[in-house]
């Protein structure tokens, strides 16, 4: 029985026989379709070749691509675990041809994998054809020897194909598998079509088109082929299985789950570990491509994942956080295929563990809380709207979360209600998630690429260099030239100026021409071509003039600084705290540098001065940055740090600086910092002169931040610093080693002089009375009494004072100070089970003009907006305390 992992290979081996490029799987978040929230098919990474706005040295190729569903148009994420053939991640096996071959292609090798490679029996198979394509029925009638009645003609978008509201699509035959008579359904277009019996394994879409969005279609410059084949449900099939789920890699997922949750993988809690396994692969390849749990956008939709696995893991009886310890389970089956799954482990395993630990501590109070709302309603009726909105708001439960924990009670909830709460909210709403690929106008740079090539950067060797203008464009439009005063984006065919990229800001400085000259503010990147955005500051430059490029060369040094700095934080950090540290963003700025990784709680004075202590001792070690062009797979093997998430092409810069004995990195195995790096760097890490951390904070759940200093920058704030500690001293009068001591001395002071008012203001407040000023109420003494000058902070204490006084009976104090006016009572505690300190606070605000207080029933305290009314305040609690006698 072929596992799946030979399944992908047979598949990628037989179309690299018939001269396709094989592929690597383009990363889960889509980097040329801002349309898309995730890859969800194989064609996504190849979406501008189909539209001919970009070229490849290759027209044919074949991957298997990781794709997810779990939001927006392509969401399965409901059906996950309850049905034989939903996920939230599966393989999608393709092959593709950019105008080189079509259908009568495509069809042939189709047939010749399924039927030879793959040995299915050719009568058990059958397809469509959408009904007008009288091309593909007569193709499959020729090569196949398929009957009219096993080419069955679909009129419906079920044949035609489209990737969205707008891009490349086309129609589309679609390969079934008929699983016999003993298993009920009928053939596809049947009124019986949604029955077992006829499992579809197979699309293969036709590009004829690209669709506008005005609903408009035009022909696409080359017919091309687009196709998808689920690799777990071809694997279900050559396996014998007729569920997804019983198929080699997921059964040893579930295996693993059942053993880490010690309970039978078959038996009640099937769907658990159904849900378990599928979501374990969903949220460990995000995690694997950079996405991170957060409540917004991507990021948003892991988590809702991450949580819904982790209730059902819950569900099992698990005590303690589970999926994490199911990721080497996950890595034994997928790694090989997936290198990028081994890299990231200890950050997947590090960041499900966090984030099971943090949501366990509010699962079992949100479904306390959802079993108490149930029990007021009849039995089986639905969730009002209010009720789940209160768990998404109070205990982040997402609405689907909820209607999963009820779907096995036969329960829904009422969705219309929880719209209207959430509209209701007046709390921020969560920003739309708008999407990170590239620009709409790329197709102007792609065009540019595609004419002259893509930018050569000379910036690593050289700020200055000579160029020629290639485009110029004013108000996204193309232009010939531009004076004085005019905005515009210029294009040169190489440039010495860096364009933003990996954390570095692009570089500004000045563009020349005979007639002219830019200042140049920032350099982007899109394409590939370096966009320089200026400002035409004298005269006029053109089109097609040959220019001379100038880089600010003090700012690009202390760029240099910061980006090299931020190499030797990383690894720093790394040693500090653990392996599970990674990048999850940074700025390198000509004035600082900012440093995003993952790691879950703040870090300790000791741990930052032990992070800067090292990052200067490196600094101090003065050895050369050295630069290799390399493979990935080599620079990985080395050692080399990359971003998750992020592709590289054939070749990679990988950037090495300082020593360190057996740190297991670079190729003799002395070297501390080893990355890959596309940006610029120092030419010894002296140059960075010093660095100096400024802040650490929270960034995000499970990231934090750094903020520093270097070189100059660093220095001037030290001496800020000093300065300011100098002028303490002064004031002081104190030596700057002393400054400590003498400080916390003040502070002592202070306190005890302040705890000495404290005291005054309560004797003054108490006026040398107490028991003697009580009234007797129904056999109960009660002092009340307004008084100036003492806060709410120290009612407390005069409260207590005065109930010590009585012995036995009630105090209400109204006080007033700084503009604020507070309510405090107390009550001796053999009176608290007939007199509530909490109700006779609620009189007093309430005949104040304010609402509510609280506390213990021996003492409570609230707030009203004055005390012009203290006198009926006062008459209101006796009244209460006599109704109460």
């Amino acid at each position: 029985m072929p596992s799946l992992n030979d399944i992908r290979s047979t598949f990628l081996n037989f179309y690299e026989k018939n001269g396709h490029q094989v592929v690597d799987s383009s990363p889960l978040v889509p980097r040329n379709d801002p349309t898309l929230m995730f890859a969800n098919s194989g064609m996504v990474q190849f979406k501008n070749l189909f539209t001919g706005v970009e070229t490849r040295d290759y027209k044919r190729a074949t991957t298997a691509q990781k794709c997810v569903r779990a939001g927006g148009k392509h969401n399965d994420l409901d059906n996950v675990g309850y049905t034989a053939r939903h996920h939230t991640f599966f393989e999608m096996l393709g092959n593709f041809s950019f105008g080189d071959y079509f259908k009568e292609s495509a069809i042939p090798f189709a047939w010749e994998l399924l039927t030879k490679d793959f040995g299915i029996p050719k009568d058990k198979l059958l397809v469509t054809v959408y009904h007008t394509d009288d091309e593909a029925a007569t193709i499959w009638k020729k090569v196949a020897g398929l009957t009219d009645d096993r080419i069955i003609r679909i009129p419906t978008d079920d044949n035609f194909w489209r990737m969205g509201p707008t891009g490349p699509c086309g129609p589309c035959t679609e390969i079934f598998y008929d699983h016999g008579d003993k298993i009920w359904g009928g053939p596809p277009g049947s009124a019986d079509e949604d029955g077992d019996r006829f499992i579809e394994i197979w699309n293969l879409v036709f590009m004829q088109f690209e669709q506008f969005e005005d609903g408009s279609m035009r022909d696409l410059a080359a017919q091309s082929i687009d196709t998808g084949m689920g690799l777990e449900r071809i694997g279900a099939l050559l396996q014998g299985k007729h569920d997804n789920y019983d198929t080699d890699l997921m059964r040893s997922l579930i295996e693993a789950s059942a053993n880490a949750t010690s309970s039978d993988p078959d038996g009640p809690g099937k769907v658990h570990h159904r849900v378990i396994a599928d979501h374990l692969r969903s949220t460990s390849f995000l995690i694997a491509d950079g996405v991170m749990p957060s409540n917004e956008g991507r990021g948003y939709v892991l988590r809702r994942i991450m949580r819904r696995a982790m209730r059902h893991i819950h569900m099992l009886g698990a005590q303690d956080p589970v999926m994490y310890k199911l990721v080497p389970a996950l890595v034994r089956q997928m790694g090989a295929a997936y290198p990028e799954l081994g890299r990231a482990q200890p950050m997947i395993e590090e960041t499900l563990r966090s984030e099971e630990s943090r949501f366990r501590q509010t699962l079992d109070r949100g479904l306390r809380l959802l079993d108490d709302e149930l029990s007021k309603l009849p039995d089986g009726a639905n969730l009002p709207g209010e009720a789940a909105f209160k768990l998404y708001d109070t205990y982040g439960f997402p609405l689907d979360l909820t209607q999963d924990a009820l779907r096995e009670q036969g329960r829904a909830v009422d969705v219309a209600g929880f719209d209207t709460a959430m509209a209701e909210q007046k709390a921020k709403a969560r920003a739309a998630w708008a999407g990170t690929g590239e620009t709409k106008d790329a197709a102007i740079w792609y065009d540019l690429a595609e004419k002259n090539g893509v930018t050569e950067f000379l910036g690593y060797d050289t700020e200055e260099a000579e160029g020629q203008i290639q485009t110029l464009v004013a108000d996204g439009a193309a232009v010939e030239n531009a004076k004085a005063g005019d905005a515009v984006q210029i294009v040169v065919n190489q440039s010495p100026f860096y364009a933003e990229s990996g954390g570095q800001v692009g570089d500004t400085g000045l563009i020349k021409t005979e007639t002219g000259s830019a200042r140049v503010t920032d350099t982007k990147k899109v394409a590939g071509v370096f966009v320089h955005v200026a400002e035409v500051t004298l005269g006029e430059i053109s089109r097609g003039q040959a220019a001379q490029l100038s880089v600010d060369h003090a700012r690009r040094g202390n760029i240099r600084a910061n980006h090299s700095a931020t190499h030797l934080l990383h690894e720093a950090l790394r040693r500090a705290l653990g392996d599970h540290v990674a990048q999850r963003g940074s700025l390198n700025a000509h004035d600082r540098l900012r440093f995003d990784f993952s790691h879950n709680k703040a870090l300790t004075p000791e741990e930052i001065a032990q992070v800067e202590t090292e990052v200067n001792e490196y600094i101090r070690q003065n050895t050369p940055v050295e630069t290799r062009i390399m493979t990935p797979d080599d620079a990985r093997a080395i050692g080399a740090q990359a971003l998750f998430g992020e592709k590289y092409g054939d070749e990679v810069r990988v950037v090495s600086m300082g020593r360190q004995a057996g740190s297991g990195k670079g190729t003799d195995g002395q070297t501390y910092s080893l990355e890959l790096c596309g940006g610029t760097h120092v030419a010894r890490t002296g140059d960075i002169g010093m660095f100096a951390l400024t802040t650490e904070t929270a960034s995000a759940a499970g990231i934090r931040r750094i903020e520093a200093l270097t070189g100059q920058a660093a220095m001037a704030e030290l001496r800020r610093v000093d300065g300011e500690l100098s002028e303490v001293a002064s004031i002081l009068k104190a030596q700057s080693g002393d400054v400590v001591n003498k400080v916390r001395a003040l502070s002592d002071e202070r306190k005890a002089l302040a705890n000495e008012v404290a005291q005054l203001k309560r004797q003054l407040a108490m006026g040398g009375g107490g028991g003697s000023e009580a009234k007797e109420i129904g056999g109960v003494k009660f002092i009340g009494r307004k008084v100036e000058g003492v806060g709410g902070k120290e009612l407390g204490a005069l409260v207590d004072e005065m109930k010590s006084q009585l012995g036995s009976g009630a105090v209400l104090v109204l006080a007033e100070a700084d503009g604020k006016a507070t309510v405090a009572a107390g009550v001796t505690n053999d009176l608290t089970a007939r007199i509530s300190a909490v109700s006779l606070v609620q009189a007093a605000t309430a005949a104040l003009g304010g609402k509510g207080g609280g506390g213990r029933p021996d003492r409570a305290q609230g707030g009203a907006p004055s005390l012009a009314a203290a006198d009926a305040a006062i008459a209101e609690v006796e009244k209460l305390i006599g109704e109460t006698a």
